[in-house]
């Protein structure tokens, strides 16, 4: 379970009782005892509190104790799709469900508290892999991170519930031949996933679903005068920034968070945690998956290293990779699906030729980052990044290819850390729709190996006009009328920079954390799933996650990815 020592309930959390009792090292007697002084909460709804913390750990310690050699359905990876798809195949009580996670527990003060963020424990909450070094940046080899622990990305993500532009999903539609993945089929599955908090919109937005979102509450002051600054630059503000801003030119909002009382809602507590006292599902942390096992074209099982030993379970009926555009390619290609020639080299035996394994991979290009003083100290709040903007770098774009974000702290890259001062804050223009692609492969056929990445940012000419674009738009922003009272001075790029904007865009760039594409949805060659999200070549095998995206969102990637996954559980339902 948690790495993070806890010698008692963390003052006004309820995250943490709730933890140590599924942990059981509180009984229900303790529980309610200590959570009646915590909050405005009565007796009778912390004991009903106590006893569903307590089912859940007991039913998971008896069901990991009791693993089975056959399940109906194996999930593989925990993150904003895996979480959603094993939860939904749960539902059915006649189906038994193996959810298997590489990292640990998300019960840690880091992950649970919005205010926490960014989250720094990266030997063990992330999976780290080192990207090619790329001329077009100056020769950096920047890393590539994805969260390695229970509720994947959900847990170590700013939180922001961005969930693409009509533009995207009515291009999924068309890229796969299947109109369940058009915009008003997306705004279906957003509607069934949403608790929405803000102000309603029956058309677009959900109540009573699993993930809470709000917009950002009291924001900082600064995030107000961003919106302002946005507007004298002749910006559109909403107040909704997943509502109608979504279906045209763009515009500026505070951010959509999936944030409640301070504390992220992640996809675990929005989706796993309320069905984990079920007998039918069994949620094994710590649980590196190795390979699929396939048999006459059929995947029949996973082998995975858990508890220091390799393990087999077979699939009675489908196996469902959810691992992230990293490790999903990765495991694809050690059980001998991807490029022929490529796996032939590694003396991987070939299962079914699909070279468009590892391929296609995109990711957001951030700048990091446009950086001003403020005259005095102010303090962040919510995830410190409560602030938005979308909007086109040509009029004649089909959708916004920009999103810079604000950033109540210092954001900056290795070449520009020397810059940081007290009291600063930055403004970071980005590319949300990329023209470069790079790709992943093998090092090895170790389970155990790692993977050569080649991420080729800034590889289109045009992007370094489009980031050009977005510097000179955030510097405008930055130093306006509205954001004079935080703007002591601008730092970066500033004088420094004045003659040579290439150079500090080169020497700023850095991942937004959404890697994605790499086992694409489609009907050309280069393809690895189809529209029902099953492997060309390979029955009984499906991927649910970022990976089988044809091309980015435009916006932070998971509740992208929360659909990507309701989709995956309603096919493999009617399956």
């Amino acid at each position: 379970m948690s790495t993070e020592k806890l010698d008692g309930p963390r003052v006004g959390s309820f995250d943490a009782l709730e933890a140590q009792a599924m942990r059981g090292s509180i009984d229900r007697e303790q529980f309610v005892a200590v959570a009646t002084k915590l909050g405005e909460i009565t007796a009778a709804a912390a004991a009903g509190m106590a006893d569903k913390a307590i089912a859940v750990g007991e039913n998971q310690r008896w069901q990991q104790e009791s693993l089975r050699d056959r399940y109906d359905y194996i999930v593989c990876g925990s993150g904003s799709s895996g979480s959603v798809v094993a939860r939904r195949l749960a539902e059915d009580p006649d189906v038994t469900v193996l959810l298997l996670e590489a990292g640990g527990s998300d019960d840690l003060s880091s992950i649970i508290f919005a205010s926490s963020y960014p989250v720094v424990r990266f030997n063990e909450l992330f999976w780290q892999y080192d990207v090619k070094p790329a001329a077009d940046i100056n020769g950096r080899s920047l890393v590539q991170l994805m969260g390695k622990v229970l509720g994947g990305g959900s847990s170590v993500n700013t939180m922001v519930w961005a969930r693409g532009h009509q533009a995207d999903f009515d291009a999924w539609a068309q890229a796969s031949g299947d109109q369940a993945w058009n915009y008003a089929n997306a705004l279906r599955l957003y509607r069934k996933a949403e608790d929405w908090q803000g102000m309603p919109d029956a058309g677009r937005r959900g109540s009573g679903g699993p993930v809470w979102v709000q917009t950002a509450q009291n924001p900082c002051p600064l995030a107000t005068a961003m919106l302002e600054g946005a507007a004298l630059a002749g910006i559109p503000t909403f107040d909704d920034h997943n509502g109608s801003m979504m279906e045209g030119s763009g515009g500026a909002a505070l951010a959509n968070l999936i944030v409640k009382d301070g504390r992220r809602r992640n996809m675990p507590t929005s989706y796993l945690y309320p069905v984990m006292d079920q007998a039918n599902l069994t949620v094994l942390t710590a649980a590196t998956v190795q390979r699929v096992k396939i048999v006459a074209k059929q995947a029949v099982g996973v082998e995975f290293e858990w508890r220091g030993s390799t393990i087999s379970v077979n699939a009675s009926r489908e196996i469902v990779l959810s691992m992230g555009a990293f490790n999903t390619p990765r495991t694809l290609m050690l059980s001998g699906i991807g490029d022929e020639a490529e796996l032939k080299r590694l003396g991987i035996e070939v299962e079914v030729h699909l070279p468009g394994v590892g391929q296609n991979f995109q990711d957001h290009t951030l700048v990091g980052t446009c950086l001003w003083e403020a005259p005095q100290a102010f303090k962040p709040n919510n995830n410190k990044a409560e602030a938005t903007f979308f909007w086109k770098s040509d009029s004649r774009a089909t959708a916004p290819d920009i999103q810079p974000f604000l950033i109540e702290v210092p954001h900056l890259t290795e070449k520009h850390a020397s810059y940081a001062v007290p009291n600063a804050w930055s403004l970071s223009p980005s590319i949300i729709r990329p023209k470069s692609r790079g790709r992943l492969k093998l090092r090895s056929a170790s389970p155990s190996g790692t993977i050569d990445l080649d991420w080729n940012p800034l590889g289109d000419p045009d992007e370094m006009r489009i980031l050009r674009f977005a510097t000179e738009l955030c510097r405008e922003i930055g130093n306006s009328s509205a954001m004079r009272p935080f703007a002591k001075r601008e730092i970066l790029p500033g004088s420094i920079y004045r003659t040579d904007l290439a150079d500090f865009i080169r020497n700023g760039v850095t991942s937004y954390g959404h890697a994605s594409c790499t086992a694409k949805m489609g009907r050309d060659a280069m393809s690895v799933v189809d529209g029902d999200l099953r492997v060309y070549g390979i029955s009984n095998l499906r991927i649910a996650d970022g990976s089988v995206m044809p091309d980015i969102t435009t916006g932070n990637t998971m509740a992208p990815c929360v659909l990507i996954g309701e989709l995956a559980a309603e096919k493999i339902r009617s399956a």
